[in-house]
């Protein structure tokens, strides 16, 4: 695959783009239902995957009763996530590089996600990647949240790049459903959830890294070059 033109900025998911923080997340999910003894089925926490909390809430709601004590839950998994990164919090394969490449190319870059700006921040600061993106689009940023083409139109605004002009990288369903309807290029790397049919026809192309992403962008950037 190709892409069909050379990227004038590119968009970055966070959690499961950038850090390996979904298998974090879900384990947290787990250890807080045993915790408080609620059988809350792995398929169930899976679903929250690339979902703000405020849907997550809800979904949680629907299946496991009104009498869920949800936002005590909700704490209690923040408390796990947070001691689980403060030690196991890692890059995916290619970020560095992915980013030396598009320094290389003097190409813009933003985060969107639907993490708090405090988190993002903190997590960037761990891996000493704080001064390597030119902006940030978090909670709070947007009306309505992935899958709604928001978070993407915001990044694309910020950057004053027009949206068809920008590369966006996701790993989740509701992310690429975002990117798409912004009318971006879209390149879904998977992390724990695979390309169904329907993501597919939404993507320029699934790849399995960032170090595919790099070979991508050279590879438009090398064809721009040569007319």
């Amino acid at each position: 695959m190709k892409l069909p033109r050379r990227p004038a900025a590119v968009i970055f998911d966070m959690d499961g783009l950038i850090f390996d923080t979904e298998t974090l997340y879900q384990e947290a999910f787990l250890v807080a239902a045993t915790a408080g003894g609620h059988d809350l089925p792995a398929t169930v926490i899976q679903r929250t995957i690339g979902v703000p909390w405020t849907r997550s809430r809800l979904m949680l709601l629907e299946h496991m009763g009104s009498n869920f004590p949800v936002d005590h839950y909700f704490t209690q998994v923040i408390g796990h996530f947070e001691s689980l990164a403060a030690t196991q919090l890692r890059l995916k394969p290619g970020v560095v590089e992915l980013l030396d490449l598009l320094d290389r190319l003097a190409m813009p870059r933003c985060i969107a996600t639907s993490s708090a700006h405090a988190t993002v921040q903190s997590h960037l600061a761990a891996h000493r990647l704080t001064d390597r993106f030119h902006t940030v689009v978090g909670h709070g940023d947007y009306a309505a949240s992935k899958p709604a083409p928001d978070p993407f139109l915001t990044a694309a605004k910020r950057l004053g790049v027009a949206p068809a002009l920008c590369l966006a990288l996701e790993d989740s369903h509701n992310g690429v459903r975002s990117a798409s309807a912004a009318g971006m290029m879209t390149v879904m790397v998977p992390d724990l959830l695979g390309a169904t049919p329907e993501i597919r026809s939404l993507c320029t192309g699934v790849v399995d890294d960032l170090h595919a992403v790099c070979a991508l962008i050279q590879a438009a950037s090398t064809a721009a070059v040569a007319g």
